[in-house]
């Protein structure tokens, strides 16, 4: 056979194994992480939930998922032990040398106008036209009397209360 034609097969037997080599540590590396964890770690699960370990089963773990509230999950639920510092910064918002660079958002919206109108009323305010296309156009007649009355009050398929066919 040409080793041409092998070569293919070849390529493609090697990477797999690279892959199943990598996709091993991975679960290698996961699993060394749950035998680790220790009451009072803070993690989040696979499904990006955040709590703190009560106790550690042999297939299970305790979570405190809320001050009082405990959740029993599969030790393969859990995504990631975090650091201290990490699982305070997320949950509650901790941090010693955080500092925020972004302008803060008002809670309201009268800091966003403009300031020529902020010594106007709401009243007085300008606002801004909107052209929509349209062009002023005449109002429309208004509908004659007909036979039997206004013509607006003739059924658009001009059978008459009663009469076959009619709803």
């Amino acid at each position: 056979m040409n080793l041409v034609t092998l070569l293919p097969f070849i390529v493609l037997i090697g990477a797999m194994f690279l892959m199943t080599r990598s996709a091993k540590k991975k679960q290698q590396a996961a699993a060394q992480m749950r035998d680790h964890m220790a009451p009072g770690a803070g993690v989040r699960t696979i499904g990006g939930m955040y709590a703190t370990v009560k106790e550690v089963g042999e297939d299970t773990v305790t979570l405190e998922v809320a001050p009082g509230v405990h959740a029993i999950y599969a030790k393969n639920a859990i995504g990631a032990v975090l650091e201290d510092a990490e699982y305070n910064r997320i949950v509650h918002g901790a941090s010693d040398d955080l500092t925020i660079d972004t302008p803060v958002v008002p809670d309201d919206a009268s800091s966003l106008t403009l300031d020529k109108d902020a010594d106007k009323g709401a009243d007085e305010a300008e606002a801004p036209k909107l052209d929509l296309g349209k062009k002023d156009e005449p109002a429309a007649e208004e509908p004659k009397d007909g036979p039997t009355g206004p013509k607006g009050d003739e059924p658009k398929d001009g059978k008459a209360d009663g009469e076959a066919g009619a709803k």
